[in-house]
């Protein structure tokens, strides 16, 4: 296994990634949330599942202040689609890549959902989308219209779990849906239970492994 540390600079601004390397044809572009990083739990465990199964894995570290989301959504996605777009295109010129697939948790869903899965050239990649921010109308639309192979992981305390927008997910699409009960928008116990939450996220992990097996 090879772990690249590399910096592509797009638009006039530096974008650092790591490039996990395990000589595989599928490669995972993973997209962090806001504060919720790739050396957080979600993240670094499913990395581990993603290498488990011998994919090779991107981290994009871009960064953006609290003040992001008092921005128009379509302005959102413009900046974050920016920013991961070029280091898509550059790991996938550089490497015989077969197959991609995508996962990403809250904010970082935002590029998924309004962008990629709206892209011809990604019609047959599969979606990881970890808490995605359901609240958003755009969001819950597009998803609605989604054809992708998709996995929906979400807790049941959640701002962002609507269960009637949830309901018409599972009724329009063919996604596959895991609610993790009393979980917040970290997929920890609310309230805060050690052994729980760790319950919680193994359950995450074995529904993001089967997904994958698919």
């Amino acid at each position: 296994m090879k772990v690249q540390q590399k910096t592509l600079i797009a638009n006039k601004k530096e974008i650092p990634y790591t490039h996990i390397e395990n000589g595989n044809e599928i490669v995972c572009f993973m997209f962090s949330g806001l504060s919720y990083t790739y050396d957080q739990p979600l993240f670094y465990y499913s990395t581990m599942t993603m290498l488990q199964n011998e994919y090779d894995v991107v981290h994009v570290h871009y960064s953006y202040g609290q003040d992001i989301f008092k921005l128009p959504l379509a302005e959102i996605t413009n900046m974050i689609s920016h920013d991961v777009k070029p280091i898509i295109d550059d790991v996938l010129k550089s490497n015989q890549y077969q197959e991609t697939m995508f996962l990403g948790k809250s904010l970082g869903t935002i590029p998924l959902i309004n962008d990629l899965m709206k892209n011809n050239r990604y019609v047959h990649s599969k979606m990881v989308l970890l808490t995605p921010l359901l609240r958003f109308d755009s969001i819950f639309e597009t998803l609605l219209m989604c054809k992708h192979s998709t996995l929906i992981v979400i807790g049941e305390k959640d701002d962002h779990y609507i269960p009637s927008k949830i309901e018409s997910i599972q009724h329009q699409t063919n996604m596959e849906i895991k609610i993790i009960p009393n979980a917040n928008h970290s997929l920890e116990m609310e309230p805060f239970h050690t052994a729980m939450s760790i319950s919680a996220l193994d359950q995450v992990m074995k529904s993001v492994d089967d997904f994958i097996r698919l």
